[in-house]
């Protein structure tokens, strides 16, 4: 099998969909903007130099729309996918994707942004299949805040796809693995993959694929968070 992986954020995406979401509520009215805009940035900050505490940033990102409950929640993405993510979807990304699929690629997103947030983008693309940092829910099947299983995030992600693999019966012997990202967290799985691209590379990625010989891809132009 080959296999297409791509990050999202900054990947496929020109901005952090994360984000974009703890921004897009704020104007929804659901947070002090002040306070939350600080933490955001904060924990964006933390992500971008490779320290983030993933944990406390599930509960900060998911504690809106474990307040408000899923049928708000939900209208609230489809509003967010509307005015946000839509426009900001590029038919460079949907080329590129749409090359893996005319080659007869299996294609995967794998993000460590959560599956709320993630899995109606996914939908938007046209690819099925999600490996992103999945949600435990509680008695009444409602988000808890924290995460269910190991995160996909950093060597979350070799071992999340590791599973993806072994649910299909096939071992990364079995596959030709290329990967697209943007960011040295991903360097985990950049480095297991037969093809690591570098992918509108942050400037330490793009150091590092120089160094390696990766080849490095340079989609479009991405907002900054």
């Amino acid at each position: 099998m080959n296999l297409a992986l791509f990050d999202l954020d900054h990947t496929l995406l020109p901005l952090d969909s994360d984000h974009a979401w703890g921004e897009f509520t704020t104007r929804l009215g659901w947070t002090d903007a002040q306070e939350f805009t600080r933490r955001n940035n904060a924990f964006y900050a933390d992500y971008q130099a490779g320290r983030l505490d993933l944990a406390a940033y599930i509960r900060f990102t998911t504690d809106a729309i474990r307040q408000r409950g899923p049928g708000e929640a939900a209208r609230a993405h489809a509003q967010f996918m509307r005015e946000v993510i839509a426009p900001a979807i590029r038919p460079e990304a949907r080329a590129l994707l749409q090359r893996h699929r005319d080659a007869g690629d299996t294609l995967v997103i794998v993000t460590a942004t959560n599956e709320f947030v993630t899995r109606p983008i996914a939908h938007a693309l046209g690819v099925p299949e999600l490996i992103a940092v999945e949600l435990a829910r509680g008695p009444g099947g409602w988000y808890t805040g924290d995460i269910a299983g190991t995160p996909s995030f950093r060597e979350g992600k070799v071992t999340r796809v590791g599973q993806w693999l072994t649910a299909r019966g096939l071992g990364w012997d079995d596959v030709h693995v290329s990967f697209y990202s943007d960011s040295p967290n991903d360097l985990p799985l950049l480095e297991k993959a037969q093809r690591p691209v570098a992918t509108n590379p942050s400037p330490a990625l793009r150091q590092i694929a120089a160094e390696r010989g990766w080849a490095v891809l340079d989609l479009f132009p991405t907002q900054d968070p």
